[in-house]
């Protein structure tokens, strides 16, 4: 993750310090420091090579980059208007890695983990004046995916959070807010995900390889036009609303069970864009330019897969 968030802020015009957190001896460190900058060197010439920048700009992207070994710290922490945490996934390694940070920051320095599991709530503790902290949970690869969860506790100061999320912005980067939740956003819906697709191939509902096909030929493209909550309003409340009661009544599977708010949507009336309102206020919406538009990135999104076949003659 950090050779990833390298690449991404220096892509974004910053200076960056990649910095080895675990003491090793010499020869240790100079190697992995050499793996480090050959494998950001590597994704940066794979940006070129698939045209998203000049050959020619490469060494100087490169150039923003300083790799450092752990003796480097305190120097190059106490330099940071910005800190990425992105130690080992251990509540040690992170406590650990947040005090030794705290100790050589400046007071200003935003102190952001990288972490995709531990709550923003919980490492806050291990954070020296820790209005400054909050959780930043990128996914991977972090050069590529443009979405940051970016998840504050109670107290992180609103500055610090929205200072951040300027930053994040202003390198190309879509961040999202949330609470400090387990599984943030995206990692709780893919877990769900995931394990239904593996689940349905235990039972042998589908093989995986046409498991994979149904994703990349209709769940993918559906979900790269229109957001998971969009899509209830899209189709309709209600169509969740009854899918779901026949999902549990059928497989006797709690899990397949609707939320309360969809009952609660049902019992007002507001079952998606067909009604004016559902999840979202459609009320000042031109509903034909809005279906418009998102069929026309349906048209964008599946022509770039080859996945719309021309009429035939």
């Amino acid at each position: 993750m950090g050779r990833g968030l390298a690449h991404v802020f220096a892509w974004g015009g910053w200076q960056v310090d990649l910095v080895d957190a675990r003491a090793r001896d010499h020869p240790a460190a100079s190697a992995l420091l050499r793996q480090a900058e050959a494998e950001v060197t590597r994704t940066l010439n794979l940006m070129a090579e698939f045209g998203q920048c000049d050959a020619d700009a490469v060494p100087g992207l490169q150039g923003r980059i300083g790799y450092l070994a752990a003796d480097a710290l305190p120097d190059a922490l106490s330099r940071a208007d910005l800190v990425m945490e992105g130690v080992p996934e251990t509540r040690e390694a992170k406590a650990e890695a947040l005090s030794l940070i705290s100790a050589h920051v400046r007071a200003e320095t935003i102190i952001a983990s990288t972490t995709s599991t531990m709550l923003s709530t919980e490492l806050a503790a291990h954070v020296r004046a820790p209005e400054r902290f909050l959780n930043a949970h990128w996914l991977n690869p972090a050069y590529l995916i443009p979405l940051v969860e970016v998840s504050p506790h109670d107290g992180t100061t609103p500055e610090v959070r929205e200072r951040l999320l300027g930053w994040l912005r202003a390198i190309g980067k879509v961040p999202v807010v949330c609470k400090a939740s387990p599984g943030f956003i995206v990692p709780r819906i893919q877990a769900l995900a995931m394990n239904e697709a593996a689940r349905m191939v235990e039972e042998g509902v589908a093989s995986a390889e046409d498991m994979d096909t149904a994703i990349r030929a209709g769940f993918g493209p559906r979900f790269a036009v229109l957001g998971l909550v969009e899509f209830i309003d899209w189709g309709g409340v209600d169509i969740l609303h009854h899918a779901s009661r026949y999902l549990t009544e059928t497989t006797g599977q709690d899990r397949f069970r609707a939320p309360d708010i969809v009952g609660q949507k049902m019992a007002q009336g507001a079952t998606g864009l067909h009604a004016g309102r559902g999840f979202h206020d459609y009320a000042d919406v031109d509903r034909d330019a809005y279906q418009r538009d998102r069929i026309r990135d349906f048209i964008d999104v599946l022509g770039q897969r080859g996945l719309l076949a021309p009429p035939k003659a």
